[in-house]
């Protein structure tokens, strides 16, 4: 039995228009990849929440290209220009989303929302394409409807994998996101103007599509030449103070800000680390001063530093002279560089980080805690970031704490910055009840650090009963905040922040990643 297709309106035909063709498929597969991506990377950026933006991006789009589809029935009966059409709108989509959504960002404050449309929009022309360029192999050569989707889905299906991979080892690391997006969208123009031009039945709409698709690749030169001032301007509308350094190292972008918002003589340098505040000169000694002496009341020759390439729980601790050695392990070597090297930083460590006794690893601090085997330590201090995103929480859970146990002395200590008590209880209250289930005695405390506001810590052992918040006898003269008149006040908390049930956190159950991200609100 034959298969019976109806007549279609010719294209020019022939092998090469075929292969034409299934070229376009490949690379409409590979940008569309690469948009989609771009969105994901830019939310994890400017949010962090990782897991809720790839979600939104991925139901979304693939939402909208149901829809994209649908929409481009009728469209099939003039499939050629369509699918130039639909290239050329994907390409000024794709190219603008990533400096729409910044400015949305930064000015608008609207993210989510434009996100959202950008994504289905781009969803949307990209499930357009597949008819379209179903129609046009069609034309060029009847078959078999299943032979064509076949044919179709292979090619697509491998663009889909060259993007996937072009763009976290090719596109971002040498173009970085915004001009990787806007080239990703030339390359777009550039499959619609060679589809358009080849198989045009006509100079009059070849000399349109080389109009239009020439002007849209202007627009592209020029948004990837003001890219960086773009850039800038954009970044600086985030932050109070004038930038006066900002990179994007593998990991996180870093920025450096400095002002005087109270007079001349309050120098304010802060550090920023994907948006979020590291530390300000003007009140940093309160928090490291308080994160880092009452663990070192006890034996304290061997440190460990997790987290902390900032260098300033490093500053702290070798301040003891019978500290005999520190080792401090950071994921991202670009920051303690940025430390050592930059001297409106480097004068806060006041060059802890090039002190014989101190030893940088570069590594993931729950990786290197698992795979240690040397000398046990007198003091660990876990000086994370908040723990907002999945990669942060699990250096929170009741496996972390239990590995670091195992690198303790018998009389060490563990420190714990704990997020706000006042901001953020149930985060706080779960690190202590994870620390709790793990094995530890703990004391819970506090501190006020005006940039931050009211911050908590949990100091723990393993052995005997709950530490005791006290200064050592060798504790360095000159402390600013840290006394023992403090200590002794601050492990009480107010009726409205006292403890409180919360869940432990796991690495399948990262309760406290919950917590972190309903603490703050109405702040």
């Amino acid at each position: 039995m034959s298969l019976s297709l109806p007549s279609l309106p010719a294209l020019p035909a022939g092998r090469a228009a075929r292969l034409l063709v299934l070229a376009a498929v490949f690379v409409c597969a590979a940008c569309g990849l690469v948009y989609e991506l771009a969105l994901v990377t830019l939310g994890s950026y400017l949010l962090g929440n990782s897991i809720a933006q790839t979600s939104l991006v991925i139901a979304v789009s693939m939402f909208a290209m149901g829809i994209g589809a649908v929409l481009a029935k009728p469209l099939t009966a003039r499939p050629l220009r369509s699918f130039v059409g639909v290239e050329i709108a994907l390409a000024a989509v794709g190219g603008a989303s990533v400096p729409a959504l910044y400015a949305s960002f930064a000015w608008l404050h609207l993210y989510t929302p434009m996100m959202l449309l950008v994504t289905f929009l781009i969803g949307a022309l990209v499930g357009a394409e597949i008819p379209l360029l179903m129609e046009l192999l069609q034309r060029l050569r009847r078959q078999q409807a299943s032979l064509a989707v076949a044919d179709i889905n292979a090619v697509d299906y491998v663009g889909a994998l060259i993007g996937g991979l072009a763009f976290p080892f090719v596109l971002l690391p040498t173009l970085g996101l915004l001009v990787g997006t806007v080239a990703t969208a030339a390359l777009n123009v550039l499959a619609a103007w060679t589809v358009g031009v080849a198989l045009a039945g006509s100079r009059r709409h070849r000399g349109l599509v080389t109009a239009i698709c020439g002007a849209l690749a202007v627009a592209l030169g020029a948004t990837a030449v003001t890219a960086d001032a773009f850039e800038l301007n954009a970044r600086q509308a985030l932050y109070r103070d004038p930038i006066i350094h900002a990179e994007r190292s593998d990991y996180q972008e870093i920025v450096v800000t400095r002002g005087a918002p109270f007079g001349p003589e309050f120098d304010d340098v802060r550090l920023f680390l994907d948006g979020d505040l590291q530390f300000s000169s003007l009140d940093e000694y309160r928090y490291h001063e308080m994160l880092v002496h009452p663990a070192m009341n006890g034996p304290h020759q061997r440190v460990l530093i997790l987290g902390g390439g900032d260098g300033l729980a490093a500053r702290e601790v070798l301040r003891y002279r019978s500290v005999s050695s520190v080792t401090l392990v950071d994921l991202d070597p670009a920051v303690v560089s940025l430390a050592r090297s930059y001297e409106p930083l480097r004068k806060q460590t006041e060059g802890s980080l090039e002190d014989p006794r101190l030893t940088y690893v570069a590594d993931d601090a729950f990786s290197w805690v698992r795979d240690y085997s040397g000398a046990p330590f007198d003091v660990v201090v876990a000086d994370f970031p908040d723990p907002d995103s999945t990669a942060l929480a699990k250096l929170y859970s009741v496996e972390n704490y239990s590995m670091i146990a195992r690198l303790l002395a018998p009389s060490g200590r563990l420190v714990v910055q704990s997020g706000s008590p006042f901001f953020a209880p149930d985060a706080f209250w779960s690190v202590r009840h994870t620390l709790d289930e793990a094995g530890y005695a703990t004391t819970p405390y506090q501190a006020d650090v005006p940039s931050f506001g009211n911050w908590g810590y949990v100091l723990a052992s393993r052995e005997g009963s709950a530490p005791e918040l006290a200064l050592d006898d060798e504790a360095p003269g000159g402390l600013r905040y840290a006394s023992d008149t403090v200590l002794a006040a601050a492990s009480s908390f107010p009726p409205d922040r006292a403890e409180r049930p919360t869940s432990v956190t796991t690495l399948l159950d990262p309760a406290i990643l919950d917590y972190a991200r309903k603490g703050w609100v109405g702040y």
